[in-house]
């Protein structure tokens, strides 16, 4: 099967594989060459796939969608990223969500400064009417 996981940036994985296990919001499941075309919901977690040289490749992903039909499975998700082992893609995950914490701690802060102004203004506003 060839596997593409589609990120908004970027293509995070293009191989062919052998076997995918994915958590979708009914449970794990597993996918393999002959089954049958499918479709799922996917929930933030491990998506772990087997290449045709028979090593275990692991990404943690957000929730997104996957589409399986014929031998391709598309997986399109905002976040991904890929590891080689648990432990090194535990770090990863753990980086990469501090930044995202900073910045979403800035966008936050940025929009509680733009709504102070338009509160100012507008009860400045108020008082010459």
């Amino acid at each position: 099967m060839n596997l593409k996981v589609l990120l908004p940036t970027q293509v995070l994985v293009d191989e062919e594989v052998t076997k995918i296990i994915a958590e979708g919001q009914n449970g794990s499941f597993c996918l393999l060459e002959r089954h049958v075309d499918f479709t799922a919901a996917l929930v933030p977690g491990l998506l772990v796939f087997e290449t045709t040289e028979g090593r275990e490749v692991f990404l943690a992903l957000d929730e997104g969608v996957l589409v399986k039909y014929g031998s391709t499975v598309l997986v399109s998700t905002r976040q991904g990223v890929r590891g080689q082992d648990l432990a090194e893609l535990e770090k990863t995950v753990e980086d990469q969500f501090k930044v995202l914490d900073d910045r979403e701690k800035m966008a936050r802060s940025a929009v509680a400064k733009i709504e102070a102004t338009f509160v100012r203004r507008f009860l400045d506003i108020q008082k010459h009417v």
